[in-house]
C-alpha cells in the first residue's frame, strides 16, 4: 500500500499540504487497513477531481474522509440459514440486545 500512500500524499501535496507532515501522515496512515486506505485514497481523489472540499492537513484530510465500519447484524434464522449452527463464526457472535430478541453482530 506504500503506492497508495505515494499517490495520495502527491494529491494532498499539490492540494497546499506542508511537506514537514509527510512522515506523521505516512505513520498514521500505516495504522489504517488496507480497505480503510483504498476507501480514504477513493472518496479524497473523488473530491480533489471534483474540485469539492478536502482539509489541508493531511491528517485531518484522512480523517474526515474515513467512513466508520458499520455493524454488521443478522436475525437468528438468517444467521443460521447462512452457517447452519447458531456457534460463532467468522467473527460473528450472539448478542440479546433486548432481552427478548436474538441477533448476530460483527463489529
Amino acid at each position: 500500500m506504500e503506492d497508495l500512500f505515494n499517490a495520495l500524499w502527491a494529491m494532498l501535496y499539490d492540494h497546499g499540504a506542508s511537506a514537514k507532515k509527510e512522515e506523521g501522515t505516512r505513520r498514521y496512515w500505516a495504522t489504517l487497513s488496507p480497505e480503510q486506505q483504498r476507501q480514504v485514497f477513493t472518496t479524497i481523489s473523488t473530491k480533489l477531481r471534483e474540485d469539492k472540499f478536502v482539509q489541508y492537513d493531511p491528517i485531518r484530510a484522512i480523517k474526515e474522509n474515513l467512513r466508520k465500519a458499520r455493524r454488521q447484524t443478522l436475525s437468528y434464522a438468517d444467521y443460521y440459514a447462512r452457517y447452519g449452527t447458531t456457534e460463532p463464526h467468522d467473527g460473528w457472535h450472539m448478542e440479546n440486545p433486548t432481552g427478548n430478541k436474538v441477533i448476530y453482530v460483527k463489529d
